[in-house]
């Protein structure tokens, strides 16, 4: 039981370091082009991208649609960032853990 109140409490951690650190630093992200679009600028053929599909989404450019301040709308596109790779990462864990009636074996058989 300890085991469990411990992972859990690693886990809660975790969870309060990532939305701390996506709310107040996701803000200060370096605003260059990353290097693809560095690479395109140099080249010369920028001017010929297509918007993507999601282009005009909620979450585009890094921000939060709807939110004036700048610096609140990248935090809480971080914090929101973070939340969707939890629920991934959470729901993946949960497909793969073997369901207590599938075990094969038993305390009383180890």
């Amino acid at each position: 039981m300890r085991n469990i109140a411990t992972t859990r409490l690693f886990v809660i951690a975790g969870l309060l370091m990532s939305f701390a650190l996506a709310l107040l630093v996701s803000p200060y992200a370096n605003p260059n082009p990353d290097g693809l679009n560095r690479v395109a600028e140099d080249k010369g053929f920028a001017g010929s991208e297509t918007d993507h599909t999601f282009g005009d989404g909620p979450l585009a450019d890094y921000a939060v649609r709807g939110v004036d301040d700048d610096f609140v709308s990248k935090g809480l596109s971080g914090v929101i960032g973070v939340l969707a790779t939890f629920a991934l990462g959470l729901a993946l864990f949960a497909s793969l853990r073997p369901r207590r009636g599938d075990r094969t074996t038993t305390k009383e058989n180890d």
